[in-house]
């Protein structure tokens, strides 16, 4: 008798016109080795979108929201300010759609993300990183002005918040459906994905709590200081509560506007700050006891999970939000313990077979 082939696949079923259209339907993944006894903890897995992050969604949305309203003309230049993964999925989205992009981003992000985007096809502006979040805002809006170029507006826009109510939150309903949801983890970067799943889960899964996260260091939130903004929303200055931090991704110098109606509105039961350090430890396990690689962001939105599991009554569900895939963090500290020579017990094993050593 022959066993049956422990894994197969069907095949989706059907043939996309465009890179564009595998944005989203990103899987819930058990997590095994880390969580604790009696507590269930899942992770959605961003990295599955086309470009690697849950900002493909929000790239996506807005491109197509301005191709509707007519704000964003056939070939017209696209700008904005970013630490990377919104402007990888904007260069993955322009590049789909014929639109040229221009990024504005601060020296400090890693090297990486540069390069993804100009793989993409697009142009890289950096900033001076004293300058800090406000600096690139400032920089893509002046470049806008200047040129009449298409300004992108990811902090204030609300296509940011829609495209995850629509998307984000009704695959969550979907997954959890007839299921247990105790809790939702998630950090906010620009605010969307916080506000656009807050507002389903609020009307639809009022049992869920939702916890919103930010770095220890750079604990904006938890402050209780207001924003200061422009009349566009934009912000003023730099939040007094900011200092540099290791979470790329996660809260720039500012809360963002669209944020804003989450505070405002009370969609999270709570804030919970982190350290980046947590936040790196928290992503090695995951990589190295589970299989799951993300980064920074997503080890601390993890890390933050775990601290309410380690509490957490039996039978208790939780679902974290991991934001991107750990690759584009290799010149950062998340990799900085990660050797790319062999290692005492690597060598040992290479002399332990009499062919095909290093020398």
């Amino acid at each position: 008798m022959t066993d049956a082939p422990a894994f197969t696949t069907k095949g989706r079923g059907k043939l996309y016109d465009s890179v564009v259209a595998t944005v989203g339907d990103t899987p819930v993944i058990r997590i095994n080795a880390l969580a604790p006894e009696g507590v269930e903890v899942y992770v959605k897995a961003e990295f599955f979108n086309p470009a690697a992050s849950v900002k493909d969604r929000l790239a996506l949305s807005i491109i197509e929201e301005a191709e509707r309203s007519g704000a964003l003309k056939p070939g017209q230049t696209v700008v904005e300010a970013t630490s990377g993964n919104t402007g990888i999925g904007l260069a993955m989205v322009c590049a789909a759609k014929g639109y040229p992009l221009v990024v504005t981003m601060a020296e400090s992000f890693s090297v990486e993300r540069r390069k993804l985007m100009r793989m993409f096809g697009a142009q890289v502006v950096l900033t001076p990183k004293e300058q800090k979040g406000t600096g690139m805002y400032n920089k893509a809006v002046e470049l806008a002005e200047v040129n009449g170029w298409f300004l992108a507006r990811q902090f204030e826009t609300d296509a940011n918040a829609k495209i995850h109510e629509n998307t984000t939150a009704r695959e969550i309903l979907a997954d959890f459906d007839g299921k247990q949801l105790d809790y939702w983890v998630t950090g906010y970067g620009t605010g969307g994905t916080m506000t656009g799943v807050a507002r389903v889960l609020r009307k639809e899964r009022p049992e869920t709590k939702i916890v919103l996260s930010e770095p220890a260091n750079a604990a904006l939130l938890t402050s209780g200081t207001p924003q200061k903004r422009t009349k566009s929303h934009a912000p003023a200055e730099s939040h007094p509560a900011f200092q540099p931090h290791p979470i790329q991704g996660w809260t720039p110098d500012f809360i963002p506007y669209v944020l804003q109606e989450a505070v405002d509105g009370a969609y999270y039961d709570e804030v919970m700050p982190i350290s980046g350090p947590e936040g790196i430890a928290w992503a090695q396990k995951l990589a190295q006891k589970e299989g799951i690689l993300t980064g920074i962001s997503g080890g601390s939105t993890f890390a933050v999970a775990m601290k309410i599991a380690e509490k957490a009554a039996p039978g208790t569900v939780i679902l974290v939000m991991l934001p991107d895939t750990g690759e584009r963090y290799m010149s950062t500290p998340l990799f900085e313990a990660i050797p790319a020579d062999m290692s005492e017990d690597e060598m040992a094993l290479s002399k332990s077979t009499p062919g095909y050593q290093m020398g």
